[in-house]
């Protein structure tokens, strides 16, 4: 459960990245959509990682890393 969670907070930061770029083309940089697409992007990367943080924390998550 926790990992879909992580797998769908990726891809909405992906989608909230390419609409930030279709937004930029399209409004040439004039508009305010880039920015709120920015602060979207922003606030899911935070969601993010807080949420694989607490994955380790809890013990849900575990690093399999042999260095």
């Amino acid at each position: 459960m926790l990992k879909a969670a992580i797998i769908l907070l990726l891809l909405a930061t992906l989608v909230s990245l390419f609409s930030g770029l279709f937004f930029l083309v399209k409004d040439e940089g004039r508009g305010s959509r880039v920015v709120n697409s920015l602060s979207v992007r922003v606030t899911l990367t935070a969601m993010t990682v807080a949420l694989i943080a607490w994955g380790f924390y809890s013990g849900q998550l575990v690093s399999h890393v042999t260095w």
